[in-house]
């Protein structure tokens, strides 16, 4: 008879997720993947495979929680320039306050971290890139249709570049930059849903 598990798996993946975002995956030890999780290495290991299998399974989980956290900024705001600006002055600006440990974003900790030397974390990385891009370029879109935005936008290209500079955004807030600095970046970058006026 097959005994069943006596924890929670999604609990624990959810767990293993902040671990691997704070620390990368090199820096986070089995001791701290099991402490944090709540379980035995045996039921690391039967649950969900060794420390890559777990890094991955806690990327795309992370990922598809990230394109779906974009997804409702960018629908919430009262207008497209106002979503973009939403989202792009919550990461640039209120991220920038905060006293706690900078995260950042950890599909692009692994693009920095993994993604150089591992083919597997390169494709997952640029996958959810190519995700963000087309909700980019779905609200770019809607935001022509209301009028909002010039026809003569090229959709895609522009979803590419602000996809482009809110990973520069993400990486650079880490640094704790001078506010005048992110402000001037984040108001020529959006400067391009105007086409660049």
């Amino acid at each position: 008879m097959v005994r069943q598990r006596e924890f929670d798996t999604e609990k624990a993946l959810n767990a293993a997720m902040y671990i691997f975002w704070e620390k990368g995956f090199e820096a986070s030890s089995l001791r701290d993947l099991t402490g944090g999780m709540g379980i035995q290495r045996p039921s690391l290991y039967g649950a969900f495979g060794d420390k890559q299998e777990l890094f991955e399974a806690a990327l795309r989980r992370y990922n598809a929680w990230h394109a779906s956290q974009v997804r409702s900024r960018l629908q919430r705001g009262v207008s497209v320039k106002a979503a973009f600006r939403e989202l792009f002055e919550q990461i640039g600006l209120e991220e920038n306050k905060k006293s706690e440990i900078h995260r950042g974003c950890f599909c692009i900790n692994t693009m920095v971290e993994l993604a150089p030397h591992d083919s597997k974390f390169a494709v997952l990385t640029r996958e959810h890139q190519m995700y963000l891009a087309a909700i980019f370029k779905e609200v770019i879109e809607y935001g022509q249709q209301k009028g909002e935005l010039s026809v003569g936008l090229h959709a895609e290209a522009l979803a590419q570049s602000l996809v482009i500079s809110m990973i520069g955004l993400t990486v650079m807030v880490k640094s704790k930059p001078d506010e005048a600095f992110i402000r001037q970046s984040i108001d020529m970058t959006l400067s391009l849903l105007d086409g660049g006026k």
